[in-house]
């Protein structure tokens, strides 16, 4: 159960206007670079860790250090006044180990950017950022990764489908592969509803079954027109066809953007739970 945000007292008291924009924020604001800085100090110079974490995260991400008046290379100072997109690296960068986190400090990191109204937030399991979206459908998302998971008939589905939300909403998303790996998702679990003795079957060949085949299939919603497979197949031929980047040709290659792959990645979720619990089926 998810609650609205609690309004300013002075706003609730009519002192002041509620801010106009108050969150999420994108990049990190003034209010949050501070704290955020300090988090990541505190974080690597937990338990001596300090030398060998820092030494890493510069390489991968390629920051240039600086020489101490001794002449050793100082890998904290780049991490620490780090800004921007930069710094979001460097905090996704710290929670890429879960084994070699503090799970307090990852704890008042996932807090802290609750509190500061930020647009990303921890993820799932502890090992990155992600876009932050509306709990409800991030759970419900997760619910139907957790149901395709305990079907074997669903194949890889599950993962398939685990592997496009983070592609499409942790740091750095992938809008291609994002809108792939939904496809693949719903593939594993319509196959053994549409094609089971199909091994090489598609989304393209599962809407041609549709096609020749249409009176061995229905559905549980109804539908005005007496075709109940229809919202089914129109879902997974817009999904389809909504994949600009499937197949090359003499035109331009256009990929997928983030916001074609976020609503693949949705829609994918919908035709997953619907063959996992049985809401469309193959009639004898």
């Amino acid at each position: 159960m998810t609650t609205e945000p609690r309004p300013r007292f002075s706003a609730r008291v009519g002192l002041a206007a509620a801010p106009v924009h108050d969150g999420p924020f994108e990049d990190v604001p003034k209010h949050l670079l501070e704290p955020l800085r300090g988090w990541v100090e505190a974080a690597l110079t937990y338990q001596g860790r300090e030398r060998e974490e820092a030494r890493n995260i510069c390489l991968r991400l390629r920051m240039t250090t600086s020489p101490n008046r001794y002449g050793s290379p100082q890998y904290l100072p780049p991490l620490t006044q780090a800004t921007g997109a930069q710094l979001l690296d460097v905090v996704d960068e710290m929670l890429r180990r879960p084994e070699a986190a503090d799970p307090i400090e990852v704890n008042a990191l996932a807090q802290m950017l609750d509190d500061a109204g930020s647009a990303y937030r921890v993820n799932e399991h502890g090992d990155g950022l992600e876009e932050r979206v509306t709990p409800a459908v991030r759970d419900a998302v997760r619910q139907t990764i957790a149901g395709a998971a305990t079907k074997p008939s669903a194949g890889s589905a599950a993962d398939h489908l685990a592997t496009a939300w983070q592609a499409a909403y942790g740091r750095g998303p992938d809008p291609v592969r994002a809108y792939g790996e939904a496809i693949k998702a719903v593939e594993c679990a319509a196959h053994s509803t549409i094609q089971p003795n199909n091994a090489k079957a598609t989304l393209g060949t599962m809407l041609g079954e549709f096609k020749n085949a249409r009176h061995k299939f229905t559905a549980v919603i109804p539908s005005p027109a007496g075709d109940p497979i229809a919202p089914a197949e129109a879902m997974m031929r817009a999904l389809w066809d909504g994949q600009t980047s499937r197949h090359g040709a003499q035109t331009t290659t256009v990929p997928e953007t983030l916001e074609a792959a976020r609503a693949g990645v949705h829609l994918a979720a919908a035709l997953v739970q619907w063959f996992v619990s049985g809401a469309v089926v193959h009639t004898p």
